[in-house]
């Protein structure tokens, strides 16, 4: 199999520089998704943050490449492409799949390179005492489709278009395999300010789980609790992204004509 590129050009989607940034927001996608899902929220942060989008190989422009095959492999190049461009302080955000990957890269960013990014923030995931195997990697078509519908975030078009499942099922077929094969090693918390977005009806992960989030970080913790399923995080986009902002310290940028909620 083909070495995963680890550069910032092939990795890192920026959808609009903010030269007067002072923070840089990695944000990582869930399974199946891609860095195009992150790219409403530039409408909503202020010119202190700039927004960088994880492409995974594998999808869109990405999608002659071989997708990552396990999770230490995805953290490892992840970590590689983070540490490339310093230029700003770094905080991460991941949904689902990506808030597994982000939690471990920043635990080997501070293990491995003494580098403690500014925040953390987990939505959508249990922490790994409450990790939960499955095979959903290994289900036919139809069964990882049906997936992919249960957990919500797509539009019902996009899910009964014969096309586009074609086009997107070898991208989520990988990441099921990537998550499902996910093992998490018990380590010291991180010192890198844990938050937990969770909707109160997600099927995937409950409030509690979400609150266990405060074992696994040394430099705090706080819990926000929105109204949805798993994919609260689209209808409740401003107030997410407000919250992501307010974590991060920085100020809130007034929302603008006709930006999305």
């Amino acid at each position: 199999m083909s070495p995963v590129r680890a550069s910032a050009d092939g990795w890192l989607r920026c959808y609009r520089p903010r030269p007067d940034a002072r923070v840089r927001l990695v944000c990582l996608p869930h399974a199946g998704g891609n860095a195009a899902f992150y790219r409403p929220w530039t409408d909503l942060l202020p010119p202190t943050v700039e927004l960088a989008a994880v492409q995974y190989p594998g999808r869109l422009d990405r999608m002659t490449e071989p997708p990552v095959p396990d999770m230490p492999t995805m953290v490892r190049t992840l970590t590689a492409v983070l540490l490339a461009d310093r230029r700003l302080p770094l905080a991460i955000f991941g949904h689902s799949m990506g808030a597994a990957i982000a939690f471990e890269v920043v635990s080997r960013l501070e293990r491995q390179h003494g580098v403690e990014p500014v925040r953390v923030v987990l939505s959508g995931r249990q922490p790994p005492e409450h990790h939960r195997s499955e095979t959903v990697d290994v289900e036919d078509d139809d069964a990882l489709w049906a997936e992919v519908r249960r957990l919500g975030g797509t539009t019902d078009d996009s899910l009964d278009s014969d096309a586009i499942r074609a086009f997107a099922l070898p991208g989520v077929r990988a990441d099921y395999r990537l998550i499902d094969s996910y093992a998490p090693v018990r380590r010291p918390p991180i010192a890198t300010p844990i938050t937990a977005l969770v909707g109160d009806a997600d099927p995937e992960v409950s409030v509690a789980e979400a609150g266990d989030w405060r074992r696994h970080s040394t430099g705090g913790f706080e819990l926000r609790v929105f109204s949805g399923d798993h994919f609260y995080l689209v209808a409740r986009r401003t107030a997410v992204i407000a919250d992501v902002v307010r974590a991060l310290g920085e100020p809130a940028v007034t929302r603008a004509p006709g930006a999305l909620r």
